[in-house]
């Protein structure tokens, strides 16, 4: 019998001491009776949430805890644990609590259901309902989303959703740069994946704040589109190989 996980779980954190207990007892007992994996990835935290996952990891044998030595961002954080993950199915979402661990499972069922039917690369990401954000940030949100869709034709309603499920193989093929997070839906269509719109929950957070300010969202963000709008730009077309047995 594999040894592997069926799934790997990845959470990427930065001072969210309060948030790991919750947050990993939920996935826990959304994926009960299932061989997981829980991956997260300490962006170099100075508050408490490197002795709190120290203190998960003795009460969780599928729990793994990776540090950064320096703060690199969300989407390093992601790729790290991509990369150790030792599942071929991927599953992300938030360390804020914003995320519900049981719409993991929907997406899940979403993938493997396409996935069965399609045969090829599938990316579940989730859409948010009932937004429990700040006007600011839903404000904010709501312009990257128009200028996201007019620049890169990307059709999914809340590509900075963090819950997704997707295949490791598909994310390897992504182009890595800073911020590639809020992109994927639009970079795995560029690769040929399909991708579902999944409605999933939002949760008001409960314990710190968020990492992310208004204007630096916004200017950061136009600047990502114009990268990303030249890399589907720049992509060849779909090419169809088969190897000789």
């Amino acid at each position: 019998m594999s040894k592997l996980p069926e799934i790997s779980v990845i959470v990427p954190v930065m001072n969210e001491a309060g948030n790991i207990n919750p947050l990993i007892e939920g996935i826990v007992s959304a994926f009960s009776g299932r061989k997981i994996e829980i991956i997260y990835v300490n962006d170099a935290s100075t508050d408490d949430t490197y002795a709190e996952l120290v203190a998960e990891k003795a009460q969780h044998r599928c729990l793994r805890v990776i540090t950064h030595s320096r703060r690199s961002g969300q989407s390093a954080a992601l790729r790290t644990g991509v990369l150790a993950a030792r599942a071929d199915r991927i599953a992300t979402l938030d360390g804020d609590g914003q995320n519900l661990p049981a719409d993991l499972v929907t997406l899940e069922t979403a993938w493997q259901s396409e996935k069965t039917a399609f045969g090829g690369l599938v990316m579940a990401a989730g859409v948010r309902q009932k937004r429990q954000d700040s006007l600011g940030k839903r404000v904010a949100s709501r312009w990257a989303k128009r200028i996201r869709t007019w620049m890169l034709k990307d059709q999914h309603p809340d590509s900075g959703c963090g819950i997704k499920v997707f295949d490791r193989e598909l994310f390897l093929r992504l182009p890595y740069f800073n911020h590639i997070h809020r992109f994927m839906p639009a970079l795995a269509i560029r690769e040929g994946a399909i991708v579902l719109a999944v409605p999933v929950g939002h949760a008001a957070r409960q314990v710190g704040t968020s990492k992310y300010r208004i204007l630096d969202r916004l200017v950061v963000g136009i600047s990502d589109i114009l990268g990303v709008w030249w890399l589907i730009r720049r992509s060849p077309k779909s090419l169809k190989s088969e190897e000789l047995e």
